[in-house]
């Protein structure tokens, strides 16, 4: 786990230096996992985030803040009514656990002024966030309830005492001296490379700081050290407990080689040598909101899309076997003429054929060569009658074609819609983007309406860029947006910009009266390939035409429409413009 018990402390110490005595404003709970707590300090607000994400679990200061479902969840609800208003009187941590404890002074219904413990225990798939009566110690409530179904050992449920987690054999730094943790470490039973054995037996570290202190000590050395190895771990250790005892880290990010971060450190980091990078962060709280930031907001998402793309799979494969079967039924209604031909033939030899044949040879008059053709019969009815069912069984094939087409032109449609859909969701970064996806959904009829009045939420603005040399230019965020953006936004003089055949936003450039230059071309176009399925390729094709020649076709589905006039360019897929100017995100 990235955040350990002494990366822990340092946060706790920011947190008393920066929030102690202050109020509680607002509370949030934008999903199961996490609690936000706006404090309201003499330097103005701050967002307290709490996370039990078993991947990502964590306190600390945050700037951007998972956005808040329509409806707080009933654990929110009971929070704002027990917790709000109140003040912030200490932070305490179980020694060098990963186990925080935020002690509030409440009011409640009363008037009475009560002692209130929320506590956030950061254990992993384990985590929680735990609310207890300070005075009685007992839970109030908690955002994971854990029963006999979940655990024989611990149970967390309200009206119950609330106990601490099992502790582990290990030292505490702050209380053990260096020289029984060296000893502690190198008496371990087995012989452990040790890393492994500091990891075992000192609390507080992950395994990040442990191979740290193996790099310093002697790298790849084992828990059987002597002599000057093991002085060398004593005065590491020493300094450990220096830097825990009086806060005295420093906050670290290690990067991949692909720029994303790897690792978070309260200290320097030296064994990776000149091959990863590690840079030092101006706080504790800073540090970890941005190690995390990108990575949680990318699993929100997922988990709040899941069961719209779960949706739209089925959709798209359901619409996909429809079309496969109608153009199989298609393919058979391509020898249909030969229905008509032997109707012909029949017809003009009905004086040859005896009643009760099982088939006829006539001259082909529509074969060049003037070939025999066989035509076969139905012995049961008559010469006059099989000739009509060659003609009835041709004009049935006949409506069919017709009719397979049109439903063959509207099914690529809607696949190709779909796959629209699909690309929008992939692309949506907030769920005030997913909400208006899914009202599109139900206005196509692919999803059920709400019963009930449906909370008015305001309209997203279009994303807004500019180019370098000062044209004004827009991104639709998905199928609604792009017909508002082309069709009632945009003037007929503006630009309009589409990735050639792959499915993405529209992008206007504003003319504003000007001529409208290469460079801003070149850079819209860059937006538009990378607002698009194609964000992760290179030398995209995008169509560029004015919005004039844009047009949509009656009964059209959302952003579909047609265009004339345009010329193709090849662009990179880019995230924002050269001057890097985003006016709206």
């Amino acid at each position: 786990m990235a955040l350990d018990g002494i990366f822990l402390r340092h946060i706790k110490n920011e947190i008393e230096n920066e929030a102690l005595g202050a109020r509680v404003n607002q509370i949030y709970q934008p999903n199961r996992d996490e609690l936000v707590l706006v404090l309201r300090t003499f330097g103005g607000s701050k967002k307290l985030l709490l996370s039990a994400r078993a991947n990502s679990p964590r306190v600390n200061f945050c700037v951007n803040t998972p956005e808040n479902p329509a409806a707080p969840p009933m654990f929110c609800m009971l929070m704002r009514k027990r917790l709000g208003g109140g003040k912030l009187v200490g932070v305490r941590q179980l020694e060098c656990d990963r186990v925080l404890f935020l002690d509030f002074e409440c009011v409640n219904e009363l008037g009475d002024t009560v002692g209130l413990t929320l506590v956030c225990e950061i254990m992993g798939m384990y985590s929680n966030i735990i609310l207890v009566n300070r005075g009685t110690g007992v839970i109030v409530d908690a955002l994971k309830r854990v029963d006999l179904t979940v655990s024989s050992r611990r149970f967390v449920l309200p009206n119950i005492k609330y106990e601490l987690p099992d502790s582990q054999d290990k030292l505490n730094i702050l209380t053990a001296s260096p020289e029984q943790t060296a000893e502690k470490i190198c008496g371990l039973p087995a012989e452990l490379p040790l890393n492994k054995a500091i990891l075992s037996a000192v609390q507080g570290i992950s395994p990040i700081i442990s191979r740290e202190l193996e790099f310093r000590v002697c790298e790849g050395a084992t828990n059987r050290l002597g002599g000057a190895l093991y002085d060398r771990l004593t005065a590491e250790l020493a300094e450990l407990k220096n830097i825990t005892e009086n806060c005295l880290g420093e906050p670290h990010i290690i990067y991949r080689e692909d720029e994303k971060p790897m690792d978070i450190a309260f200290m320097e980091i030296r064994q990776y040598g000149g091959f990863l990078r590690v840079e030092k962060q101006s706080g504790f709280n800073s540090a970890v909101d941005g190690f995390y930031d990108e990575r949680d907001t990318q699993d929100r998402m997922r988990v709040k899309t899941q069961s719209l793309n779960k949706l739209l799979a089925n959709l798209r494969d359901r619409t996909a076997r429809k079309l496969q079967k109608q153009q199989t039924e298609l393919s058979k209604c391509a020898d249909r003429e030969q229905l008509r031909i032997r109707g012909d033939l029949l017809q003009a030899n009905l004086y040859r054929v005896p009643r009760g044949a099982e088939y006829v040879d006539v001259e082909n008059y529509y074969d060049p060569d003037g070939k025999t053709l066989r035509i076969r019969l139905n012995p049961a009815i008559s010469p006059a009658a099989n000739a009509q069912r060659y003609y009835k069984d041709y004009q049935k094939e006949k409506n069919a074609e017709m009719f397979l087409t049109e439903q063959i032109e509207k099914g690529s449609r809607e696949l190709e819609y779909i796959e629209s859909v699909i690309d929008e969701v992939s692309r949506a970064k907030t769920e005030r983007e997913l909400a208006q996806i899914r009202k599109e959904l139900e206005e196509q009829g692919y999803l059920r309406k709400p019963k009930g009045k449906r909370q008015k939420q305001a309209a997203l603005p279009f994303l807004e860029f500019e180019s370098s040399d000062g044209f004004k230019i827009y991104v639709g965020r998905n199928n609604i947006q792009n017909d508002r953006l082309t069709l009632k936004t945009a003037a007929k003089t503006d630009m309009w910009l589409h990735t050639k055949d792959i499915h993405g936003s529209h992008v206007i450039i504003r003319a504003d009266g000007r001529e409208i230059s290469d460079k801003a071309i070149m850079q819209a176009a860059s937006l538009a390939a990378y607002h698009s399925k194609a964000q992760n390729s290179s030398k995209v094709p995008v169509d560029y035409t004015l919005v004039k020649h844009v047009s949509k076709p009656n009964g059209a589905k959302p952003g579909m429409v047609i265009y004339v006039n345009n010329k193709t360019v090849y662009v990179e897929p880019r995230n924002s413009i050269e001057s890097n100017v985003i006016r709206n995100k």
